[in-house]
């Protein structure tokens, strides 16, 4: 427990929020200037205008869960509302719901990942960490 509290002295507060907005924004969480992706959702090595080390984030799968839950909650929402309005023609569905359950995640997707790359900067996980020299594993 005691090694754990001297960690966390050691380590210099970083702003969760402020870490996520730069993510939104497709910007480096450290100084909010530099590009996070070099290519559509491609992370660059490290921050062109600060240095920071970006290559050790490891988004994974949870910015495309995170996309579908939104968009489901939207369109499931709008769904309720047009069969609650009238009779509403099933064609509607193919000519509106289907093209933008696959556009609505596409666009979300690096403001998305930005985001949880900002939030594992902000809490030192995986590669984030100063305090380990290669951190390969997931921080439990």
């Amino acid at each position: 427990m005691t090694m754990a509290v001297e960690v966390q002295a050691l380590r210099a507060q970083r702003s969760v929020g402020k870490a996520i907005l730069n993510g939104i924004m497709c910007r480096c969480p450290n100084c909010g200037k530099g590009k996070i992706f070099s290519g559509y959702l491609k992370v660059n090595d490290t921050c062109a205008e600060c240095g920071e080390k970006l290559s050790s984030a490891r988004a994974d799968d949870f910015p495309p869960y995170i996309a579908i839950f939104i968009v489901g909650h939207l369109l499931v929402g709008w769904m309720l509302h047009a069969e609650m309005s009238g009779p509403v023609d099933p064609m509607f569905y193919v000519w509106t719901m289907l093209p933008l359950a696959v556009v609505l995640p596409l666009i979300m997707l690096p403001s998305i990942k930005g985001a949880v790359i900002g939030l594992q900067w902000a809490n030192y996980m995986y590669g984030f960490n100063p305090n380990r020299a290669t951190d390969t594993t997931p921080d439990m």
